[in-house]
């Protein structure tokens, strides 16, 4: 029994292995740029998950093949929203003075968030989880927010984050594809 378990073990470590070298920097690249319109993306840097910089771009866009390493949710941000990422990342305040675009136009399946707290322990378990569709966000500064919802099953734009620093108006391009498990709709 030892000796199979061993084996077992010894396989899916070779599997998983060979999953994590398997992903190349063109299939990185190719999923990066296939969250904005090509327009945006074929001339944006590609940087990975980890900061690395796999094609340095000419137009200001970033675009991410994964939002949280692995999870395949691309993403292709301005200026703007890298930085409201940045402080996000490092929980530090962030004031947006001007317009911030992101592009999510895979969505984000398997990766949600809460609604309401980018820093929820366990985002899944969150009462307003979210994953949403193919979809834009846009930042503004936050006396613009007024008006808009933050209840996604409204089916249409609404507010994320709204009380925090990050706050995002996200705007579904298929609202049908929007899960709230915790919802009833």
């Amino acid at each position: 029994m030892k000796m199979l378990t061993r084996f077992i073990v010894m396989i899916a470590a070779m599997l998983f292995s060979f999953t994590a070298i398997a992903e190349s920097d063109a299939v990185k690249i190719k999923r990066a740029m296939s969250a904005a319109p090509s327009a945006i993306s074929q001339d944006a840097t590609i940087m990975d998950t980890d900061g690395r910089i796999m094609k340095k771009g000419t137009n200001g866009w970033t675009c991410l093949p994964d939002v949280m390493p692995n999870d395949k949710n691309p993403m292709c941000n301005d200026e703007t929203w890298m930085k409201m990422l940045q402080a996000l990342n490092s929980k530090s305040d962030f004031v947006a003075d001007r317009i911030g675009i992101s592009y999510m136009l895979r969505g984000d399946f398997g990766a949600g968030v809460s609604n309401s707290d980018p820093y929820h322990a366990n985002h899944k378990e969150a009462k307003d989880y979210v994953e949403t569709g193919p979809h834009l966000m846009v930042i503004v500064p936050k006396e613009m927010l007024k008006g808009i919802t933050d209840d996604p099953s409204q089916g249409g734009p609404y507010v994320m984050w709204g009380d925090t620093p990050y706050a995002h108006i996200m705007i579904p391009i298929d609202e049908s594809k929007i899960l709230m498990p915790h919802h009833k709709h």
